[in-house]
């Protein structure tokens, strides 16, 4: 049985209380197809301006889907396994 830690109690307790994430309210994913997509960031620096930034997903980087990232949850797993795929590729080319 894990045992629920309050912010309080952790070593690097940079946020406040109020923000208590101990119960699991949100939804994974919720945001995940949209986020692919790109996103708008819109940043007011004073009553008349307004700085619009658009955001997509910086080249190279790839998106793994979660039954995939279960398998390969860092950059050196997914690496690893396609580098042993490339011999496979080239020797069908």
């Amino acid at each position: 049985m894990k045992k629920k830690v309050r912010l309080s109690e952790t070593e690097n307790d940079n946020m406040l209380a109020e923000y208590d994430f101990t119960e699991k309210k949100g939804v994974r994913g919720k945001y995940y197809r949209a986020y692919r997509q790109g996103h708008t960031v819109k940043i007011y620096q004073n009553e008349e301006t307004v700085n619009v930034q658009y955001f997509t997903s910086e080249d190279g980087s790839v998106m793994l889907d979660p039954d995939v990232r279960k398998y390969f949850p860092d950059s050196e797993a997914v690496n690893t396994a396609l580098r042993s795929l490339i011999p496979l590729i080239q020797h069908n080319h």
